[in-house]
């Protein structure tokens, strides 16, 4: 898949959306709904790059779709899934964003439960061999 560094942050809109919406559909609801930009990308500050961007997440009605929205800085890149015989693990249908990290987010788009997802704890060793 074509994707932005794991440095964007990822905001799943949890409520329904329109699917006939373009690009300008789904950046006015991100501006106006979910009260977030729409339109960050990575800012290079003193040789790093400090803020990183959003990808915006959509979901349908049946759950069996999904869109993403990127403004990488030239233009708007949105992407469009279809899962063939099954749906997305959604979170609760509500009001607002929810955010997902890398791992979870790549579990959801790839049809998996993104809510089994965790991150590994580990002990670091007492001694070295």
């Amino acid at each position: 898949m074509i994707f932005p560094s794991n440095r964007v942050r990822i905001v799943v809109a949890t409520n329904p959306v329109d699917f006939r919406k373009g690009h300008n559909g789904l950046a006015a609801l991100v501006k106006n709904e979910l009260r977030k930009e729409p339109f960050t990308h990575c800012r290079q500050v003193n040789g790093t790059f400090t803020v990183r961007g959003t990808v915006f997440v959509f979901r349908s009605k049946r759950a069996d779709r999904l869109k993403l929205l990127f403004w990488d800085g030239t233009g708007l890149v949105m992407t469009y899934k279809r899962l063939e015989e099954h749906t997305f693990v959604w979170p609760a249908i509500r009001d607002g964003v929810m955010s997902l990290n890398h791992p979870q987010f790549e579990a959801l788009f790839a049809g998996l439960d993104w809510r089994k997802v965790r991150a590994l704890a580990a002990r670091p060793p007492t001694a070295a061999e």
